[in-house]
């Protein structure tokens, strides 16, 4: 398997990706990703800490968050992945389940390496 983050934090760096966009200058707080994420603002925190010291977010404890250059490369490829699994399930699978789809794609995308993501975009 390729040399990448783990699930739990390549969820964050996703979460906090599609949440800054919808926030000017691109900063989203620890309440958004606790929210959004469904988990206590204290294990947002915790990887807080992990992510910023991995260069992936700019953060100060009690700050607004935003992604590093580096952390929302990982955020769009993780996102791009997600995109393109959904795209070949739906249309070259012609599953129809958005629920399981959703699912099943957010899986899977933490495990799709550089090469199956090319060929899987040169495929749809």
């Amino acid at each position: 398997m390729k040399n990448r983050l783990n699930e739990s934090y390549e969820n964050y760096l996703k979460t906090i990706y599609l949440l800054s966009k919808r926030n000017k200058g691109g900063w989203v707080s620890n309440t958004n990703i606790s929210k959004y994420l469904q988990v206590k603002p204290s294990s947002v925190t915790d990887m807080l800490y992990k992510l910023n010291k991995r260069g992936l977010v700019s953060w100060k404890p009690r700050q607004k968050i935003r992604l590093t250059p580096k952390g929302r490369g990982i955020a769009k490829n993780t996102l791009e992945s997600y995109e393109n699994l959904k795209i070949f399930f739906k249309e070259i699978l012609k599953l129809e389940d958005n629920a399981f789809l959703d699912t099943l794609c957010c899986k899977i995308e933490h495990f799709i390496t550089p090469d199956i993501a090319g060929a899987l975009k040169d495929l749809i």
